[in-house]
């Protein structure tokens, strides 16, 4: 048998199998020939490419029609992480953290500057990241980090820390708090020429990396339950109509920060500065974080994102 008369009775036997759910038993006798040269036909099919067979998880239909309608709905890339097994909270962000480590991964290059946040989220990112010394690559804090009891400053480090020895690089860290006490403190801080060259860097970043505060959530986001928020902060927070933050800037519900005053303070981008970067990949683990992801999303703080299944149905759901 020649292979092109091969490869269509292999054609032929693999679409009455695979198509019309015939036997192998009626192929044969259909096609005059015995079971066991059907049996090598269907192999043959296989092995030629004229039949390719996956395998999906039970869900992942549903996982692959979710990244889909939010890319459709926000205009990003998404990868939603199946968490049904995670038997607890922390588990869901470990499995988070591990896939957004891959994406982190495909998403590096040599010679970029890379903006990094700080928080409960990236704290589980950088602790997943795979060494990986690329030339020339650059790191940079996004955000301030102390809070009023000075603590933050060493739990910033940490996260930066962590990503530096994966990356075999040295952070330029932004080591001014995250809220300041008033507004013109903060203006006259950013006047200093050491805080301007971090910022610069920051701004000149190709990608930025970072994750989503919310008020309630399984695990609580880390600036909403240290010193960094006084009772008066939230009453103004929730007076403004805040259901979150992105790089402890707060936004509304639609995705707005304007006329927040709480912003007025914050030593974080907004998330206009923010979309200046051309890559921007963001995290959140938890139900509970939906509608600050969502408004994240709505805002256009995002270009690529990382979810878990019961955060993405619920923004969709």
């Amino acid at each position: 048998m020649n292979g092109d008369l091969r490869l269509r009775d292999a054609y032929q036997v693999a679409r009455l199998y695979y198509d019309k759910h015939h036997t192998m038993e009626s192929i044969a006798s259909r096609m005059g020939v015995s079971r066991s040269t059907v049996s090598r036909l269907l192999k043959i099919a296989r092995d030629e490419g004229v039949v390719e067979i996956s395998l999906r998880p039970p869900g992942a239909s549903r996982l692959v029609e979710t990244q889909e309608e939010l890319a459709r709905l926000y205009g990003v890339q998404v990868t939603v992480v199946p968490t049904r097994r995670a038997g607890t909270e922390q588990e869901r962000l470990r499995l988070v953290a591990q896939a957004g480590a891959r994406v982190l991964n495909d998403m590096m290059e040599p010679d970029i500057t890379v903006a990094f946040s700080w928080g409960t989220t990236l704290a589980a990112l950088a602790s997943e990241l795979e060494p990986r010394a690329l030339p020339g690559i650059k790191l940079v804090q996004l955000n301030g980090a102390i809070d009023s009891r000075g603590m933050g400053l060493t739990y910033a480090n940490e996260v930066l820390g962590a990503v530096e020895r994966a990356w075999a690089t040295h952070a330029r860290h932004l080591a001014i708090p995250t809220f300041f006490d008033h507004p013109e403190a903060k203006e006259a801080v950013s006047r200093e020429s050491f805080v301007r060259s971090v910022v610069e860097a920051r701004n000149r970043a190709t990608l930025s990396v970072f994750g989503v505060g919310s008020f309630e959530t399984a695990i609580p986001s880390h600036a909403y339950t240290t010193s960094y928020l006084t009772a008066e902060d939230r009453r103004y927070l929730l007076e403004d109509g805040a259901v979150g933050d992105v790089c402890t800037v707060f936004m509304r519900a639609d995705g707005s920060q304007d006329g927040i005053r709480m912003n007025r303070r914050a030593s974080g981008p907004t998330i206009a500065e923010l979309q200046r970067v051309p890559r921007r990949l963001m995290m959140a683990a938890g139900p509970q974080k939906a509608a600050a992801v969502r408004a994240a999303l709505r805002g256009g703080a995002a270009t690529d994102v990382v979810l878990d299944d019961a955060v993405a149905a619920a923004i969709i759901g």
